[in-house]
């Protein structure tokens, strides 16, 4: 009797185990190919791509970094139906880089970089040209995913491409609705 006690208890303990190393869609992260590191970084204001990004981290199992500007933005900052909020005025200025603030971040050690981002006036946040153009990102392979009430990725990912040649660019996704098999799929053709 308690060697069936004891072998029930080993099986109902490994399927534990396993079931705690699943992701919250049941699925284990996908494996990255031999030796890459994987960074998930974004930014996020009102805590939409924040929660993306942390689904991609659980499919990944990559580290997370959180994108911060020098000075928060604001419920008013976000205003994009005001021409003189913050952001408004930051996105009709192609050479609008606002500063970078949060702990710094040496990127030489990763290999793949999923980069996400709330999408403004269809495109990425010039925040997010701030974090390429202070980071050293050639020969890596970025990945773009997104957020929006409205826009696809397309034109915002498109922009980034042509902005930043050197940057090796994978297909980028937006992330609102995915489902957690979308979500697999995707990560597993990034990380091939």
């Amino acid at each position: 009797m308690y060697k069936h006690l004891f072998t029930l208890l080993v099986a109902m303990f490994t399927l534990f185990t396993t079931a705690c190393a699943r992701t919250k869609g049941g699925e284990a992260p996908a494996a990255p190919a031999e030796g890459q590191r994987i960074l998930v970084a974004y930014f996020s204001c009102t805590g939409h791509t924040a929660s993306a990004a942390r689904r991609i981290v659980a499919a990944t199992g990559g580290d997370l970094y959180e994108i911060t500007p020098a000075k928060a933005y604001t419920a008013a900052d976000l205003n994009w139906e005001n021409d003189r909020s913050r952001s408004s005025l930051e996105m009709t200025d192609d050479k609008s880089r606002p500063a970078l603030g949060g702990k710094a971040l040496d990127t030489k050690d990763y290999d793949v970089i999923f980069l996400g981002y709330p999408i403004w006036w269809d495109l990425a946040p010039r925040l997010i040209n701030t974090f390429l153009e202070t980071h050293d990102l050639k020969g890596k392979r970025v990945i773009p995913f997104a957020t929006s009430g409205s826009s696809s990725i397309s034109h915002s990912a498109d922009m980034l491409r042509a902005a930043y040649p050197a940057i090796t660019w994978g297909k980028g996704l937006l992330m609102n609705s995915v489902s957690d098999s979308r979500l697999k799929s995707w990560v597993a053709e990034s990380l091939k």
